[in-house]
C-alpha cells in the first residue's frame, strides 16, 4: 500500500490552481489525481475514475515525492525523435530550391547522401518547418481568357508576323 505524506496548506493552493489553470491536460490530471488522494481517495478509485494503472499511480506519487511540484510537468525528450537534424534540414532546402517540382530527386538525393527513406510528407514537413512552402504545378491551364482579350492578342501576332 502507497501512502502519499500530508500536503501542506501552500502546497495544497498551488495543487488546486493547476488544476483548474494549467493548459496542459496531464497536469492537470496529476494535480487532481494529487488532491484526490490527499482527501483520502484510495489508489483503486483513482485507478478506476482516471481509468490507468498501478503503476502510474504509484510514477505519480513518487515523482511528487521526488520532486516536488516539478515532477507533475512532462520531462523533456519524450515522443517522436526527429528524422534529420539541423544540418540536414539546411542541406535540403538549396535541394528543394534548384529542383523544387518534383520531390523524389530530393528524397533520392537523400537516400544517397544519408541512407534514410523520407516520404514525401516528411520532406514537406520539414519545408514547413524552415518557413519554406512547396506547391505541385498545375497541369492544365487554368481557364479560359476572355474573349474580347483573346481576339486583341490575337490581332497583335498576326501583325508580328
Amino acid at each position: 500500500m502507497i501512502f502519499i505524506r500530508e500536503i501542506n496548506e501552500l502546497s495544497h493552493k498551488l495543487l488546486d490552481r493547476i488544476y483548474r489553470q494549467s493548459r496542459h491536460h496531464q497536469v492537470r490530471t496529476r494535480a487532481q489525481a494529487l488532491i484526490l488522494l490527499n482527501q483520502g481517495t484510495t489508489i483503486k478509485e483513482i485507478q478506476k475514475f482516471f481509468s490507468i494503472s498501478y503503476k502510474t499511480v504509484y510514477n505519480w506519487i513518487s515523482r511528487w515525492e521526488t520532486e516536488g511540484m516539478v515532477g507533475l510537468y512532462n520531462k523533456p525528450g519524450r515522443g517522436r525523435k526527429s528524422t534529420f537534424n539541423n544540418d540536414q534540414k539546411e542541406q535540403i532546402a538549396p535541394w528543394v530550391e534548384s529542383d523544387p517540382k518534383p520531390l523524389k530527386k530530393v528524397s533520392q538525393k537523400i537516400q544517397e547522401t544519408w541512407n534514410l527513406n523520407p516520404s514525401k510528407k516528411t520532406i514537406k514537413r520539414v519545408l514547413k518547418s524552415m518557413k519554406m512552402s512547396w506547391h505541385g504545378m498545375r497541369r492544365g491551364v487554368g481557364g479560359k481568357p476572355p474573349k474580347q482579350e483573346y481576339e486583341d492578342k490575337k490581332e497583335q501576332l498576326k501583325e508580328l508576323k
